[in-house]
Protein backbone atom coordinates (compact mmCIF):
# COMPACT_ATOMS: atom_id res chain seq x y z
CA UNK A 1 0.00 0.00 0.00
CA UNK A 2 1.36 3.36 -1.02
CA UNK A 3 1.30 6.12 1.56
CA UNK A 4 2.52 9.70 1.21
CA UNK A 5 2.89 11.79 4.35
CA UNK A 6 3.49 15.53 4.23
CA UNK A 7 4.92 17.55 7.08
CA UNK A 8 6.49 20.93 7.74
CA UNK A 9 3.55 23.23 7.31
CA UNK A 10 2.72 25.97 9.76
CA UNK A 11 2.17 29.66 10.35
CA UNK A 12 4.81 32.07 9.12
CA UNK A 13 5.01 35.80 8.50
CA UNK A 14 5.27 37.20 5.01
CA UNK A 15 8.85 37.01 3.80
CA UNK A 16 9.55 33.93 5.90
CA UNK A 17 10.43 30.39 4.88
CA UNK A 18 9.17 26.87 5.37
CA UNK A 19 10.38 23.50 4.20
CA UNK A 20 7.77 20.89 3.46
CA UNK A 21 8.58 17.19 3.39
CA UNK A 22 6.83 14.33 1.67
CA UNK A 23 7.84 10.87 2.83
CA UNK A 24 6.71 7.76 1.00
CA UNK A 25 6.15 4.18 1.94
CA UNK A 26 5.27 1.46 -0.52
CA UNK A 27 6.74 3.37 -3.43
CA UNK A 28 10.25 4.40 -4.47
CA UNK A 29 10.52 8.07 -5.29
CA UNK A 30 13.73 7.67 -7.28
CA UNK A 31 11.72 5.88 -9.98
CA UNK A 32 8.83 8.29 -9.93
CA UNK A 33 7.79 11.84 -10.59
CA UNK A 34 6.73 13.58 -7.40
CA UNK A 35 4.77 16.81 -7.44
CA UNK A 36 3.51 19.40 -5.03
CA UNK A 37 0.07 20.93 -5.47
CA UNK A 38 -1.76 23.38 -3.29
CA UNK A 39 -5.34 24.33 -2.69
CA UNK A 40 -6.46 27.61 -1.20
CA UNK A 41 -9.99 28.10 0.16
CA UNK A 42 -12.59 28.28 -2.60
CA UNK A 43 -9.98 27.67 -5.28
CA UNK A 44 -8.98 24.78 -7.49
CA UNK A 45 -6.04 22.63 -6.55
CA UNK A 46 -3.08 23.96 -8.51
CA UNK A 47 0.34 22.73 -9.51
CA UNK A 48 3.35 24.10 -7.64
CA UNK A 49 6.42 22.05 -8.57
CA UNK A 50 7.57 18.58 -9.58
CA UNK A 51 10.76 16.56 -9.74
CA UNK A 52 11.03 13.65 -12.13
CA UNK A 53 12.82 10.30 -11.89
CA UNK A 54 15.68 11.76 -13.94
CA UNK A 55 15.96 14.89 -11.81
CA UNK A 56 14.11 17.18 -14.21
CA UNK A 57 12.37 19.96 -12.32
CA UNK A 58 9.27 21.93 -13.20
CA UNK A 59 8.16 24.90 -11.14
CA UNK A 60 5.06 27.00 -11.47
CA UNK A 61 5.82 30.44 -12.84
CA UNK A 62 4.56 32.16 -9.68
CA UNK A 63 7.03 30.18 -7.58
CA UNK A 64 10.18 30.41 -9.68
CA UNK A 65 12.99 31.93 -7.66
CA UNK A 66 11.16 31.37 -4.38
CA UNK A 67 10.37 27.65 -4.22
CA UNK A 68 12.84 24.81 -4.69
CA UNK A 69 11.99 21.14 -4.99
CA UNK A 70 14.52 18.44 -4.15
CA UNK A 71 14.71 14.76 -3.39
CA UNK A 72 16.65 12.58 -0.96
CA UNK A 73 16.62 9.08 -2.39
CA UNK A 74 18.15 7.54 0.72
CA UNK A 75 15.23 8.84 2.78
CA UNK A 76 12.68 8.36 0.00
CA UNK A 77 11.57 11.91 0.69
CA UNK A 78 10.86 14.93 -1.47
CA UNK A 79 11.17 18.47 -0.13
CA UNK A 80 9.69 21.80 -1.06
CA UNK A 81 11.74 24.70 0.23
CA UNK A 82 9.63 27.83 0.20
CA UNK A 83 11.27 31.22 0.66
CA UNK A 84 9.95 34.78 0.49
CA UNK A 85 6.49 33.54 1.32
CA UNK A 86 3.50 35.72 0.53
CA UNK A 87 -0.01 35.72 2.01
CA UNK A 88 -1.29 34.38 -1.31
CA UNK A 89 0.80 31.25 -0.75
CA UNK A 90 -1.60 30.31 2.03
CA UNK A 91 -3.09 26.92 1.17
CA UNK A 92 -3.08 23.25 1.96
CA UNK A 93 -0.07 21.71 0.25
CA UNK A 94 -0.27 18.19 -1.10
CA UNK A 95 2.35 15.90 -2.52
CA UNK A 96 1.46 13.51 -5.29
CA UNK A 97 3.08 10.62 -7.11
CA UNK A 98 2.34 7.74 -9.44
CA UNK A 99 1.80 9.59 -12.71
CA UNK A 100 2.61 7.83 -15.95
CA UNK A 101 5.87 9.12 -17.34
CA UNK A 102 4.16 10.38 -20.47
CA UNK A 103 1.48 12.32 -18.58
CA UNK A 104 1.62 16.11 -18.42
CA UNK A 105 3.53 17.25 -15.35
CA UNK A 106 0.93 19.78 -14.23
CA UNK A 107 -2.10 17.56 -14.73
CA UNK A 108 -3.69 16.93 -11.38
CA UNK A 109 -5.61 13.90 -12.58
CA UNK A 110 -2.45 12.15 -13.75
CA UNK A 111 -1.27 11.40 -10.21
CA UNK A 112 -2.50 8.24 -8.58
CA UNK A 113 -1.29 8.78 -5.04
CA UNK A 114 -1.82 11.75 -2.76
CA UNK A 115 -0.88 12.71 0.74
CA UNK A 116 -3.30 14.12 3.28
CA UNK A 117 -1.92 17.64 2.95
CA UNK A 118 -0.22 20.10 5.25
CA UNK A 119 -1.51 23.58 6.01
CA UNK A 120 0.65 26.59 5.20
CA UNK A 121 -0.54 29.95 6.47
CA UNK A 122 1.33 33.15 5.67
CA UNK A 123 0.34 36.22 7.64
CA UNK A 124 0.76 39.74 6.33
Amino acid sequence: QVQLVESGGGLVQAGGSLRLSCAASGRTFSNDRVAWFRQAPRKEREFVAAIAWNGAITVNADSVGRFTISRDNAKNTVYLQMNSLKPEDTAIYYCAAGADRSAPVRLRGAYAYWGQGTQVTVSS
